[in-house]
């Protein structure tokens, strides 16, 4: 919040530092505040969007929400004249996710709501948009992390032509996070790892690819190679993944500075970026009540405004075998 209104000898140095509760809004400004805070969300958010969503207005004791995972099917066989097919039963797993309240909230006081030339409402609503997506997605790329299946980047010579670089002579690959000494990025070798490795186990597919979230800075090597497919090029205006750059065999990038960086985390001190690539039913949004704007109350006969975002909820690994970080430099 904006604080320049000086010299009145009523404000402090800070005058939206009130940490008490404020005066009731109506219910139909916190539907359209509420409203704006996720729309101002929504440009922010990468991980989230793949998430298998359940919204459930109770939850179990326990503050428990069950995703169902449902078996594959035996082998069929060759059905046999007057022989009645035999049935079998369907089998699936229950993943339980706990959900917990999360919020954040920002105090003004009447004077400045009053005085100031900018429509702080709005602004603060902007502000707690991004607030909320950004601690959002955080959750959600911090469940997928908690996946057991984990690659290593692919040594490139950072003096070569990064376009001369054989696809067949990838360089040598890192044996742990200790081995990535800072030349160990990923590489079109990497991606391939990580679609044997998700397409050996069975894992469908989101819709006709795989999704992997990758930083900037391993996106850079990946648009210098001449295979890697423009998002421009194969998608029209609006038909497109949040995020999404591009795509390589078979895999489309969404690009996000969400991606975890490790700093001083890899061998000789280098900073390590933890790219993600899921398939199908990865992992699970459990939503028992959707984030909304919320009001503190009445306090100092109205001179207070307290706003808040505030949601129940929890994110959980479903299929930990739909999940591959690829660590690199």
């Amino acid at each position: 919040m904006a604080s320049g209104i000086t010299g009145t000898g009523v404000l402090s140095g800070s005058p939206t530092g009130y940490a008490g509760t404020n005066t009731m809004l109506t219910q139909a400004i916190q539907t359209i505040w509420s409203k704006e805070i996720l729309f101002q969300a929504m440009p922010i958010l990468r991980f989230e969007q793949f998430a298998v969503k359940k919204t459930e207005l109770g939850v179990m004791p326990g503050l428990t929400v069950n995703f169902m995972r449902y078996n594959n099917l035996g082998e069929a066989s060759q059905l046999v004249e007057g022989v009645r097919m035999e049935t079998r039963a369907l089998s699936a797993s229950q993943f339980p996710i706990t959900v917990a309240e999360h919020g954040y909230a920002v105090a003004v006081t009447e004077l400045l709501l009053n005085a100031s030339f900018d429509d702080v409402m709005a602004s603060a609503s902007r502000l707690l948009g991004r607030n909320m997506a950004l601690y959002l997605d955080a959750s959600a790329r911090n469940t997928l992390l908690t996946g057991t299946s984990v690659l290593f980047g692919y040594t490139m010579d950072p003096a070569a032509p990064r376009t001369a670089i054989s696809p067949y002579d990838p360089g040598t690959v890192a044996a742990n996070r200790a081995g990535l000494l800072g030349t160990h990025f990923l590489n079109m070798a990497a991606i391939k790892d990580a679609v044997e490795t998700l397409a050996t186990k069975n894992i469908p597919r989101l819709g006709e690819t795989y999704v992997a979230f990758i930083h900037p800075h391993q996106s850079r090597r990946l648009r210098d190679n001449p295979e890697f497919i423009e998002v421009s090029k194969y998608a029209a205006p609006g038909n497109f993944m949040l995020g999404e750059i591009g795509r390589l065999f078979d895999v489309v990038f969404i690009e996000t500075t969400q991606v975890q960086r490790l700093a001083g985390a890899g061998g000789g001190g280098s900073d390590v970026y933890q790219a993600i690539v899921l398939g199908d039913n990865a992992f699970g949004h459990a939503i028992s009540l959707p984030v909304e704007l919320r009001d503190g109350g009445i306090l100092d006969f109205g001179r207070e405004h307290a706003l808040a975002w505030y949601a129940i909820w929890g994110f959980g690994l479903i299929t930990d075998n739909a999940v591959v970080r690829i660590e690199t430099n």
